[in-house]
């Protein structure tokens, strides 16, 4: 099984920047897809940005492309999401996930992915 830990969440103002870490435990990966994903009240929970470990393949939504940017280290095993620029519809509980293997792509799909992190909340405030 694997454990994914986010932290780094916190209250920040319009302009300013946090990075997320995500760091992945218990069955280590060979290879996978980590993603980013963030939830708003009442909305569903949607595609931030992701990479592929060995691949280097990046994804972003167009909604933070620009101002946020992922990154891993794979002797960590520990995937960032940079996040600079910050707007008041930044704030939502920010979600990593992982899918094991070597892909050719980052998909946006929450049902692609298997592993999920218990979340950590940003607030940006106006």
């Amino acid at each position: 099984q694997v454990q994914l830990v986010e932290s780094g969440g916190g209250l920040v103002q319009a302009g300013g920047s946090l990075r997320l870490s995500c760091a992945a435990s218990g069955r280590t990966f060979s290879d996978a897809v980590m993603g980013w994903f963030r939830q708003a009240p009442g909305k569903e929970r949607e595609f931030v940005a992701g990479i592929g470990w060995s691949s280097g393949i990046l994804n972003y939504s167009d909604s933070v492309k620009g101002r946020f940017t992922v990154s891993g280290d794979n002797a960590k095993n520990t995937v960032y999401l940079q996040m600079n620029s910050l707007r008041p519809e930044d704030t939502a509980v920010y979600y990593c996930a992982a899918r094991a293997g070597l892909w050719g792509v980052v998909p946006p799909a929450t049902t692609f992915y298997e592993y999920w992190g218990q979340g950590t909340q940003v607030t940006v405030s106006s």
